[in-house]
């Protein structure tokens, strides 16, 4: 142990200096302990900022981190947004096929449903003499024709309906001997008696149309 007053060397149970005689209590601290104390402070004070960078660094990772988060939040809301887009364009597409469809059905029904003029009986015969017929309701057309056997100015074809419809030829005593048409139409919610009426004719005929 060494003296503070002198410097000298003493043994480490010695209480007091062997050659000056001072007090060795209040002997300093050895060196090695000033320094082992100074190097735990300094290895205390490391620690402790080496715990404050990682701090800094965990802290930062995780802020980058959460930034990623959003953004790839922020694309996924984007690219459900672009489906839902895509798929109502595909929406509108199939509506328009469907759309398209529909008037082409509706030509094929129009078409199917076109009305035309369908004949429903037809009469001939020659001489004189008459024969009644019975025409159903609905719009009518009635076509008639004759030829004389000669002009005797009473020589006719005469159509006659029950509903007060009448068409007919008839030839007078200066008329050519040729063969005369004539055409009616009507339309009746109820059936009709027409009476077919002819004399002296080489030949006659009286057709019936129906419009449906």
């Amino acid at each position: 142990m060494k003296c503070n007053n002198c410097g000298f060397e003493n043994k480490n149970t010695a209480k007091f200096c062997t050659k000056c005689g001072a007090s060795l209590n209040d002997v300093a601290v050895p060196e090695t302990k000033v320094q082992n104390s100074n190097s735990t402070k300094y290895a205390i004070i490391a620690l402790v900022i080496v715990i404050i960078i990682l701090v800094a660094c965990l802290g930062y990772f995780m802020g980058t981190m959460n930034s990623n988060d959003s953004a790839q939040s922020g694309d996924s809301s984007q690219n459900s947004s672009s489906s839902k887009s895509v798929q109502s364009d595909d929406d509108s597409s199939g509506d328009e096929e469907t759309t398209t469809v529909s008037s082409s059905q509706s030509s094929s029904t129009k078409a199917t449903e076109s009305k035309s003029w369908v004949s429903i009986g037809s009469y001939s015969g020659s001489g004189s003499g008459s024969q009644t017929i019975e025409v159903p309701s609905g719009e009518i057309m009635v076509k008639l024709s004759a030829y004389p056997i000669k002009n005797y100015a009473t020589n006719h074809l005469y159509v006659t309906g029950s509903n007060g419809q009448s068409g007919g030829v008839d030839w007078g005593s200066h008329s050519d001997v040729e063969t005369r048409s004539d055409s009616f139409s009507y339309t009746s919610s109820s059936s009709e008696t027409f009476t077919i009426d002819y004399y002296e004719t080489v030949s006659w005929e009286v057709e019936f149309y129906k419009y449906q």
